[in-house]
């Protein structure tokens, strides 16, 4: 018999197209892809050298389950220089990307009905994380009249004594928006533990991104490598997590995957302190593809998008054509082309990192 939770938990709808798109490439179908968030740049090829190196010097076996030293080392030092905070890298765990980290992150904090307060629009495996892990998810609206921003005050009005979280998201999967200070200020100021999501950081092209722990030290950051250094496949991720969660938290990676890949650490430590230009070069990019997207969007009548803040996403409004989501989504699964934010108009065919 299986589980009620895992016969609710609902599918990731992105992946399932993209396995779908993958299944007509090899019926020789010539696919765009449009489904997954991921940069279609190759890793820079300091990362994949310094992965390549550790692997012929034998760097093979289990690290420390909280990630190499020198890792968790570079990791405070980009904290404290990008953001001006003092993290201890003992607060830090390295996880085999920052989706497993925010399971074990939620199967720490909460108990059957415990509630955590979530975006709407939001990335959709959030609420499956939440309610397998016992929680609800309450949703706030964040209208497209708001820039797809949090309002405090409408947080604030949807706290309970069953609040146990308020999971941030800027930059923000779908939307691209981005918190400014004085609204993530005021919702580190609400009282529950802040979840903040920071896995586009190094994605912005409008304002200025901010770390949650700029605000207060009450929180739980979670990020990553995929997104800024092209590293999706390579599954590398961390928590900077405070003090009276650690033993928990670290219990669970312990027990869950002891360590994670040791040649993939080598790699994100030459993400962090290698030169930056690549990721510098792939930002540009996006910044130019992003406004052809936004006005060639914004050209088709009944379709209007904003300019996202970052990331490489785009959310279209498409609700004056009358169509449902349920139709686009059989639409996509069943098409034989299917695209991706990430297309580079000027290839014929688009490069898989």
């Amino acid at each position: 018999m299986i589980s009620k939770r895992a016969e609710e938990i609902q599918p990731f709808l992105a992946m399932e197209v993209l396995e779908r798109a993958t299944a007509l490439e090899r019926e020789g179908a010539h696919i765009i892809h449009l489904e997954v968030g991921e940069p279609d740049f190759p890793t820079p090829a300091c990362i994949q050298e310094a992965a390549a190196r550790a692997l012929r010097e034998g760097r093979t076996k289990y690290t420390h389950s909280l990630g190499l030293p020198v890792l968790r080392e570079a990791i405070a030092e980009h904290y404290r220089d990008r953001y001006g905070v003092t993290v201890s890298p003992e607060q830090i765990l390295v996880t085999a990307g920052t989706s497993p980290a925010m399971w074990l992150l939620f199967s720490a904090l909460l108990q059957a009905g415990d509630e955590v307060i979530l975006t709407n629009p939001h990335y959709a495996c959030y609420p499956n994380i939440v309610r397998f892990a016992g929680g609800e998810p309450v949703l706030v609206p964040t209208p497209e009249a708001d820039g797809f921003q949090f309002r405090p005050e409408a947080v604030a009005a949807r706290i309970t004594p069953r609040t146990r979280a308020i999971l941030l998201n800027s930059p923000a999967n779908p939307t691209g928006a981005l918190l400014p200070a004085e609204r993530m200020r005021a919702l580190a100021r609400l009282g529950p533990l802040v979840v903040s999501d920071e896995i586009y950081h190094g994605l912005t092209y409008e304002g200025r991104e901010h770390s949650i722990l700029e605000f207060t030290d009450r929180a739980v950051v979670l990020n990553g490598f995929s997104k800024a250094y092209a590293m999706t496949g390579w599954r590398l991720g961390y928590g900077i997590i405070p003090e009276w969660l650690l033993p928990s938290f670290s219990r669970l990676v312990i027990n869950s995957v002891s360590c994670t890949n040791a040649f993939a650490q080598a790699g994100a430590i030459a993400a962090l302190t290698g030169p930056q230009d690549p990721a510098n070069a792939m930002r540009e990019e996006f910044i130019a593809r992003r406004t052809l997207m936004v006005d060639g969007l914004n050209a088709i009548p009944g379709v209007h998008a904003l300019f996202p803040d970052a990331t490489y996403y785009a959310f279209p409004n498409i609700t004056a054509l009358g169509v449902s989501l349920t139709t686009i989504i059989a639409f996509t699964a069943s098409a034989r082309v299917m695209v991706s934010p990430c297309w580079r108009p000027s290839s014929p065919r688009v490069p898989r990192s």
